[in-house]
């Protein structure tokens, strides 16, 4: 049994494609999972609760009233119990309420407290399916780091033919225990990542900085902690958080300090990433007050920065793995080659300002992975945290020799 001791969240909202959540709930108690349904008001005009009582052998929820005598279904209890939430079938109103943090009823309280991976399976009908909104709210729960089952094409029950399906129930089942199966790969590994821009001071309100989000910074400290691995970020101010709270996180501002705390830990690690946008040039001298407007030109003495990958390069040991990434605007591929070899990395993961919705201030990314013997693999526009399971992927893939 693939799901033995497993705590499954399966969310049922008001699709005809709710009979199909009776057979999954067979299919995974079959595995050995422990698994609790809520439903949807409209989900209960669609299948009966006392099916999915008997196949789960627990009641099922749908409201936050458990009973007369005023006890209530914590949904924050229930958000924190699951090790998975699956929300199958999820319709068009229950995926906008999810996407845009909206709470009406049970289903949606339990999501918006939920501290567990989620995977969603959307069923509806082929227009609503191609609907720019939908398609909006689909790409904003990828943001999110979900997992997003997409629709199978077929009949639908309009009649028309197209894609809108919920998939079958046996795909979701091996979704799941393919999420438990990678859970545990980076167990025991000790993971430090750089992630956002740096700041650099000009004087006490004015600083030099870049457009650096830390999206994928954060999207690569979630995927490595869903997997098992003890993460470390040290990160620009202003930058996206990890979710993950398990995440240990030093805040830093300038680049002397991200080497400063890159240093502490790096000897601990296994495997260094260097997704931070670090700033290349520091003023000479910070101004000890604000610097008043006198003449049309300023000029400011700018000196180098610490080169962190470079420098935590030079004390790398045989066994640690080091990541790097690189932004560019011209001859992308040799730059980042280059790069490669001279700061010790074992992979470089390039990305292109010339690719729309790819690099700075956005959820996608369209990246070029090499490793030091000359492979590469390339990706299509993804959103960052499936460009992250990519990055984790390529760094299993690297021969053991490395």
């Amino acid at each position: 049994m693939k799901l033995k001791g497993k705590r499954i969240l399966l969310g049922i909202s008001g699709s005809i494609a709710a009979y199909k959540s009776a057979n999954l709930t067979r299919l995974l108690i079959k595995e050995g999972a422990e698994v609790q349904v809520i439903a949807s008001a409209s989900a209960l005009d669609f299948i009966t609760p006392i099916t999915l009582a008997t196949l789960s052998k627990k009641p099922v929820l749908s409201t936050f009233e458990k009973n007369q005598a005023g006890e209530w279904n914590n949904h924050v209890e229930l958000g924190l119990w699951a090790d998975l939430f699956i929300i199958a079938p999820i319709t068009a109103n229950t995926l906008a309420k999810f996407a845009n943090g909206l709470c009406d009823n049970l289903l949606s309280a339990v999501y918006l407290s939920a501290r567990c991976p989620v995977m969603i399976a959307p069923a509806m009908d082929l227009d609503m399916y191609v609907h720019p909104s939908v398609r909006n709210n689909l790409q904003t729960m990828r943001s999110y780091g979900h997992v997003v089952l997409d629709a199978a094409s077929g009949e639908l029950a309009s009649g028309l033919s197209g894609q809108g399906r919920m998939v079958e129930p046996e795909l979701i089942l091996s979704s799941a225990i393919r999420h438990f199966e990678e859970k545990n790969i980076f167990s025991g590994t000790k993971v430090l990542i750089t992630s956002g821009p740096t700041q650099e001071a000009i004087d006490p309100v004015r600083f030099i900085s870049n457009h650096s989000s830390g999206k994928m910074g954060a999207a690569l400290a979630d995927a490595f902690a869903n997997a098992g691995a003890e993460v470390h970020v040290v990160l620009g101010k202003g930058a996206a958080r990890p979710v993950n709270q398990k995440i240990q996180i030093s805040q830093i501002t300038s680049a002397q300090q991200m080497y400063e705390a890159c240093l502490h830990i790096h000897s601990q690690v296994d495997i260094a990433i260097f997704a931070a946008a670090v700033a290349d040039y520091a003023p000479k001298t910070i101004a000890s007050e604000k610097i008043k407007k006198s003449g049309d030109v300023m000029t400011i003495e700018m000196v180098k920065n610490v080169d962190i990958a470079k420098e935590l390069g030079g004390l790398k040991k045989q066994h640690q793995i080091h990541v790097g990434f690189a932004l560019e605007t011209e001859n992308e591929h040799a730059n980042a080659k280059d790069k490669l070899k001279k700061k010790n990395f074992d992979l470089i993961v390039l990305n292109s300002m010339r690719e729309t919705g790819a690099g700075f201030q956005v959820d996608t990314n369209k990246v070029t992975i090499y490793n030091q013997f000359d492979q590469s693999v390339t990706s299509e526009l993804l959103p960052k945290p499936e460009i992250a399971s990519l990055i984790l992927q390529a760094i299993q893939d690297l021969p053991k020799s490395v």
